[in-house]
């Protein structure tokens, strides 16, 4: 499904309206939409926000759609503001009208929470790819829409390829997303539980964290091995401390492999087409820095 003009419409240049679009409704005759995905809102939150619409008005109009064979109008965007002129004892409130389908209307709550919302990294994820997936958004759309990167919305949609309980660490604060990405990195999918409990146990830091995945993948190979040369120790030192810059910045496995005298090659890991492009964007910043 392609964005819709109602989306584009409300979404484009930051939400500015011409002041002759805008409405005054009774606020009897607005009501939620029962299908808003965020159903938990802050009353400390909202209080607050009243406070602020008591002493100044409300600013920014709410959006609307008229509700098919009633004379009522459905949120599309901006229960937070609605909710908070109730507490106000508002009567009348600014609003402006579209006409919207129910895939519009969806979407807009989805990137409205996304984008006001303190959501976990899992729970921003889960956000885009349902954008992706449901409306079929790319995640170029996605990223134009909700101010992103298409590199960030990339990196963000692969945490969800993470094992469950490194996503519930995630979504619980006890990890962060440099430490997901991180393990990521660990060819050996079956050995990223047993790195996460190091992390944890030993409160590793996201340096030493993509160390010990670095350790992990390279684990059988001589070069590493404890009896090295000290100019081989000092080379393997420079190749892992760019293994490591690379994975920082590209956010992926990088493996650094010498050939004889100072020839080798770089190899990186890549997902999909879409992950493909982000790596050749990230290298021609790279080279233009």
């Amino acid at each position: 499904m392609a964005l819709g003009t109602g989306l584009n419409a409300l979404f484009e240049d930051n939400f500015t309206e011409k002041r002759d679009d805008i409405r005054t409704l009774r606020i009897t005759e607005i009501e939620p939409n029962k299908s808003q995905p965020r159903k938990h809102f802050d009353e400390e939150e909202i209080n607050g926000l009243a406070e602020s619409i008591r002493e100044h008005g409300l600013i920014q109009p709410i959006v609307v759609r008229p509700i098919p064979d009633s004379m009522s109008y459905q949120i599309v965007a901006g229960e937070r503001r609605w909710r908070a002129c109730r507490i106000v004892g508002m009567t009348d409130i600014p609003v402006i009208i579209r006409e919207m389908s129910d895939a519009e209307v969806n979407q807009i709550a989805i990137i409205e929470n996304i984008q006001r919302a303190d959501l976990n990294p899992i729970e921003e994820a889960s956000a885009y790819h349902e954008l992706n997936s449901t409306y079929g958004m790319t995640q170029e759309n996605i990223a134009k829409t909700v101010g992103k990167s298409r590199p960030y919305i990339a990196n963000s949609l692969r945490l969800l390829t993470m094992p469950e309980s490194v996503q519930h660490q995630l979504k619980e604060g006890e990890i962060t997303i440099g430490h997901a990405k991180a393990l990521m990195a660990i060819s050996d999918k079956n050995r990223i539980e047993d790195a996460l409990d190091k992390v944890l146990n030993e409160g590793l830091n996201v340096r030493q964290t993509e160390k010990l995945a670095w350790d992990i993948n390279t684990e059988d190979d001589p070069g590493t091995a404890e009896f090295l040369e000290p100019e081989e120790r000092k080379l393997r030192n420079f190749y892992t401390e760019l293994e490591i810059s690379l994975h920082e910045r590209l956010g992926r496995k990088i493996k650094i492999m010498p050939k004889s005298g100072e020839k080798g090659k770089i190899t990186f890991d890549f997902f999909d087409k879409d992950d493909l492009i982000n790596i050749c964007d990230h290298l021609s910043k790279i080279t233009e820095e």
